[in-house]
């Protein structure tokens, strides 16, 4: 289990956080505009909406072994190649077209891989059985181990390194992952399943109100997470003039927080139940964002968006404890893909958002979708303490 699942999963983990929030830190850092910043942004997550349900069909045809290792090699192909345009000082490609086409490209393969690596976790959980629960909580941890890492790596890499050294550690760790992941190829899945995923997704979603409820409370509360993180690069370099190490740290921040308050949530749902735990971490997260959009200091936005990402781990625990006890076993795949493809959907627009919006108006865009997130949330947890078919 160690070599053949967490080991991939956290090379593929680490590459994946850096090619999100390194990947735009690079666009600023080479063009210095906001616009490109944003359109960055939105090119990187586009690709992966696109790549869901195109990936789920690969790995189902050819098994997670090919479509693992085709993806981490492309991706180290594609941020090579970056590296060494933007190294040369007479190439003929700017370097603005060059990092701007990294973003879809490496954002298709990223998304590919992440399936590929999410339905090895599913047969790992399944070949457990009793004990299916700790391998998955030991992937949630490398997840947000690597979400830790990754942002702070690159901050620093580029900071101190500048785009090639960070671009060459994104593209070792890529390689790294396809070559720890075990030769035995998972058996393909029928493709009459994949072809009616999406529709048995939607069907299932909607005979669940209380699941429903909370993906409708998570989407509009990823909005304002995806414009935070669509905006920060803008805000801390280009506004404050703090350095892309200081923006990674942010993040980093960020996700040791989602770490801490997992764990706490997880502890807290058996003894409180699932209803309390959730409402109580959607308040910290709504107020948080709230709060970040009048923060003016870069302590204040260290402080505070860890704050937001505590309660947006709890809502994570709350999700998947939800998604556990009320999904079908027999539709568990297709409805799992279905609800992570909705609660992407934010980011792309977000990237969009920033490249629109003139940088001085971003705080403004920042508090409309906090007070969304916050009646977003407040709505869910309202309806989900009346439905019966809420655990706990």
């Amino acid at each position: 289990m160690f070599r053949g699942v967490y080991l991939p999963r956290a090379a593929d983990g680490a590459a994946f956080a850096m090619t999100t929030y390194g990947i735009p830190l690079i666009v600023v850092a080479t063009t210095g505009s906001a616009a490109l910043t944003g359109v960055a942004f939105a090119l990187e997550w586009l690709p992966r909406l696109v790549s869901f349900t195109v990936a789920g069909s690969l790995v189902d045809r050819h098994g997670v072994a090919r479509i693992f290792r085709t993806a981490c090699v492309g991706r180290a192909l594609a941020v090579l190649l970056t590296a060494l345009l933007l190294a040369l000082p007479g190439a003929a490609v700017p370097a603005a077209v060059t990092v701007m086409a990294l973003a879809p490209v490496s954002g298709f393969l990223t998304e590919c891989s992440y399936i590929a690596a999410e339905t090895a976790g599913g047969e790992a959980s399944r070949t457990a059985g009793a004990r299916a629960h700790r391998v998955q909580s030991v992937l949630l941890a490398i997840d947000q181990t690597t979400m830790l890492v990754g942002p702070l790596t690159s901050g620093l890499l580029l900071e101190y390194g500048g785009p090639a050294l960070m671009l060459s550690t994104l593209a070792t760790l890529s390689l790294l992952a396809a070559i720890l992941l075990p030769r035995q190829p998972t058996a393909p899945s029928s493709p009459a399943h994949s072809k009616s995923g999406v529709r048995a997704g939607w069907s299932t979603l909607r005979a669940l109100p209380a699941l429903a409820w909370l993906v409708g409370g998570l989407l509009v509360s990823n909005t304002a997470i995806a414009l935070l993180q669509a905006a920060m690069p803008v805000i801390l370099v280009t506004e404050l003039g703090h350095s892309s190490a200081d923006a990674g740290l942010i993040w980093s921040a960020a996700a040791l927080a989602s770490l801490l308050a997992i764990a706490v949530a997880r502890r807290a749902i058996d003894r409180w139940g699932l209803w309390p735990v959730g409402a109580t971490a959607a308040a910290v997260a709504a107020t948080a964002t709230l709060a970040v959009a009048q923060a003016d200091t870069y302590r204040g936005y260290v402080l505070l968006i860890a704050l937001l990402m505590a309660g947006e781990g709890g809502l994570t625990v709350v999700l998947r404890t939800l998604r556990s006890h009320l999904i079908p076993p027999e539709v568990f795949g297709s409805t799992l893909s279905l609800t992570i493809l909705l609660l992407l959907v934010p980011f792309p627009v977000a990237g969009l958002l920033v490249a629109a919006i003139p940088p001085g108006q971003i705080g403004h865009a920042v508090t409309v979708t906090a007070l969304l997130q916050a009646l977003g949330l407040l709505a869910a947890f309202a309806r989900l303490r009346t439905l019966r078919t809420t655990p706990a």
